[in-house]
């Protein structure tokens, strides 16, 4: 079964089960500070499973971009990936967990022809502050006929989940397929990672909400959230031994091991095709390369990928070459990628380039460094091998190749500490820089949220109508709104839309929402950018009084939370305006 047939069952299947499709948001998330890319399904929906309705309903289906980084050093093995498409489907308080259980058990046997005797699965053992999920087990078992053998009990780290800190949250019940490899001992069991048991999909049922005191209270809007993994669905419909053997990645492996002068490392043309295919997803979401945040991920997986591609013997630039062939491969389900594929490959090149000049450094540096080695030194010190790692970017397998060809070797364990060390303190940044959760929908959010309206029409009415929001993002302190427009802006400028966002929250303007078709949504030119990222229904929120003569101030597509009225929102007060990419600037305000 090819990919694209289980992509259309999945939808299908679903939208039979009266579910309204929505289309994949961007990986680049939307007014959420809290994560650097969407990796999961349910990362656009949060507004909704916290109570917002949405303009679709209360069940939703979809197909969403993904992309996870903290597994990067498992890709190459079988199954993991750093972008995926993530098949899901919603309950936003209509049905729970036998009707949940029962859809995705009856999708995956009844329409893919998967085996029930060969599907396990794992529920929630419980722990101090909630019970064992006895009803998903007495579904699985009663209901559904899985023996007692193959339904495992796990703890809080596998089978219950939570979005931040706080939030919604509740247990999940995970289904496994066995692969027919054999057992690694008698304790092995679906959270072993041997091979033999292969996740399939998580059932996600969210019945607390977890407050800033540490309680968990049970929610009034009860959801289900389910993800199943396309590629890994994939390589099991297609009994490939890997997710890179499955049309997903052949054209783009035989590219690969094409360019390849040595023909004996898979794991290295895995490495090349994954990271590359994230690279082309990620820019055509409209990332570039760089040393922060979102472009310092993009960069990683670019150079890593060059990296293992000198590592097989690809002399000349090739990264634009594998591009194509993944546009070529995805452009009909995602015709995004060939709108952008010029961008794209521009990019690439130019990255290429860059790092091309970075190895040059490297290895001068790492010359510089072994000429001063005393004599009779025989062994490369982490403190020579891991600088030039970390302050030039020089990989260490390059590092190694050339120690060997002036008779030295690498202190391996050496490196590794360090690296481990750095990796330690990269991890606890980014907890703490992004520690907010995805379920921070607090007053002071939901306030910055509105005022961005505000604002994006304040520039408009003092810059021109070429203003477009090109990205945002909100925490409980600030909002940061990148906005398209060609100039620095004026100190009058700055000062001007300041005061109109203040004059609009002084006039006390009610925040009104109306559900309506996205033709319509246009025909009252409300502000929308992405229309791709958009169902057939949206929600429009206005802000202002249809009755006065200038009608409303601001009209936008948009999902929420809103205040109910300007007035709640306070001072608005502009603290910095920014270049952020060639034409577009960025505002950073906050709310007294």
């Amino acid at each position: 079964m090819q990919s694209q047939e289980i992509r259309q069952k999945f939808i299908d299947f679903f939208v039979r089960k009266n579910h309204k499709f929505i289309p994949s948001a961007s990986l680049v998330p939307e007014n959420d500070p809290s994560v650097l890319f969407i990796s999961a399904g349910m990362h656009p929906l949060v507004p909704f499973l916290l109570g917002e309705p949405h303009p679709e309903g209360r069940k939703l289906v979809n197909i969403q971009k993904c992309l996870r980084t903290d597994d990067i050093d498992e890709v190459g093995d079988t199954t993991h990936n750093t972008f995926f498409e993530m098949l899901g489907y919603w309950s936003l308080g209509d049905y729970f967990k036998e009707e949940s259980i029962r859809y995705s058990f009856d999708f995956f046997t009844e329409k893919l022809g998967l085996k029930k005797e060969k599907i396990s699965v794992t529920v929630f053992k419980g722990d101090k502050d909630i019970p064992i999920d006895g009803e998903s087990v007495r579904i699985w078992q009663e209901k559904i006929g899985i023996p007692k053998d193959r339904i495992y009990f796990l703890p809080t780290a596998d089978n219950f989940w939570i979005a931040g800190e706080t939030g919604p949250c509740g247990p999940c019940t995970e289904m496994f397929y066995d692969s027919g490899l054999p057992k690694c001992g008698p304790s092995c069991k679906p959270s072993c990672y041997c091979g033999k048991y292969v996740e399939i999909g998580n059932n996600v049922f969210m019945e607390y909400n977890k407050t800033a005191d540490g309680k968990y209270e049970s929610l009034k809007q009860k959801n289900v959230d389910v993800g199943l993994g396309l590629e890994r669905i994939t390589m099991l419909l297609q009994r490939k031994d890997s997710v890179f053997e499955t049309d997903l990645f052949s054209d783009i492996k035989k590219a690969v091991e094409k360019l390849a002068q040595k023909k004996d490392n898979n794991k290295a043309v895995r490495i090349i095709c994954d990271h590359l295919r994230a690279a082309v997803f990620i820019i055509a979401d409209g990332v570039i390369p760089s040393n922060l945040d979102r472009g310092y991920v993009l960069r990683r997986l670019i150079r890593r990928a060059i990296r293992y591609g000198k590592m097989i013997g690809i002399e000349d630039n090739f990264c634009s070459k594998i591009a194509k062939v993944v546009i070529s491969r995805y452009k009909e389900i995602y015709p995004d990628l060939a709108d952008k594929e010029e961008m794209i490959i521009h990019e690439l090149n130019k990255e290429e380039e860059n790092f091309e000049k970075t190895l040059d450094k490297g290895i001068r540096e790492f010359e510089r460094r072994v000429s001063r080695l005393s004599e009779g030194v025989s062994i490369l010190t982490a403190d020579i091998s891991f600088p030039l790692y970390d302050t030039y970017g020089f990989p260490i397998e390059l590092t190694r190749e050339l120690a060997q060809e002036k008779g030295l070797k690498v202190d391996e364990n050496g490196f590794q500490k360090a690296f481990k060390k750095h990796q330690e303190l990269s991890r606890k940044g980014a907890e703490q820089k992004f520690k907010g959760g995805l379920a921070d929908a607090s007053k002071e959010t939901i306030k910055l949220h509105t005022a961005a309206h505000l604002l994006q029409q304040a520039l408009r009415e003092v810059l021109g109508d070429n203003v477009y929001q090109k990205g945002s993002n909100i925490t409980a302190e600030r909002l940061r709104f990148d906005f398209s427009h060609p100039e620095k802006m004026t100190d009058k400028q700055i000062k001007k839309v300041e005061d109109l966002v203040n004059q609009k929250i002084k006039e006390a303007l009610p925040v009104t929402c109306q559900e309506m078709s996205l033709k319509e949504a246009k025909k009252q030119k409300a502000m929308g950018v992405f229309d791709k990222k958009y169902g057939q229904k949206v929600k429009v929120y206005y802000i202002g009084r249809e009755n006065l003569p200038e009608g409303f101030f601001s009209q936008e597509i948009c999902g929420g939370p809103h205040v109910k009225n300007t007035s709640e929102l306070g001072h608005f007060k502009i603290i910095k305006e920014q270049s952020s990419s060639a034409g577009v600037r960025r505002i950073k305000a906050i709310i007294e």
